[in-house]
């Protein structure tokens, strides 16, 4: 299946990634070696900038686990890319890409997570519960889409 654009993650031009990637890795000075206020406004506006709701400790730890040029592609695309009309096929193959190491793989999580309703989606995908060890997308996808939120 071919997925439909608003499911592809959108190219995030040269320009636009190095220019992050600095805003990155200047926020991340200023959480070390201060000031305070000027690494918040700086998130702040990162944030602005981005769309997204990034905190100091997303500055911070993102070279644990992946590079700026990661985290800069990250906040280039949208933060949480909810379609209503995703259809269970579409979920398949995305979860289909997610599983694909490559740049692209946290944006095809991130869709994933996004459009279901169950907190613990990624784990049906990279830390299965017994008995969905080898699950085949589709089965990730139903058992997904089967959670339902238990009202308080």
């Amino acid at each position: 299946m071919d997925l439909r654009p608003e499911l592809r993650p959108a190219p995030v031009p040269a320009a636009r990634l190095r220019e992050l990637v600095r805003e990155i890795v200047r926020i991340e000075e200023l959480l070390h070696r201060g000031p305070q206020e000027e690494a918040e406004a700086a998130i702040a506006a990162f944030n602005a900038d981005t769309g997204h709701t990034y905190g100091p400790y997303s500055f911070l730890s993102y070279a644990g686990s992946r590079s700026a040029e990661e985290f800069a592609r990250e906040a280039a695309r949208p933060a949480y890319p909810r379609l209503p009309d995703i259809t269970r096929e579409e979920l398949v193959e995305v979860v289909r890409a997610a599983r694909e190491p490559g740049p692209d793989q946290p944006w095809f999580l991130l869709l994933f997570t996004t459009n279901v309703a169950d907190p613990g989606a990624s784990d049906l995908i990279f830390h299965p519960p017994a008995g969905l060890e080898d699950a085949s997308a589709e089965r990730i996808v139903d058992v997904a889409q089967a959670y339902r939120p238990i009202a308080l």
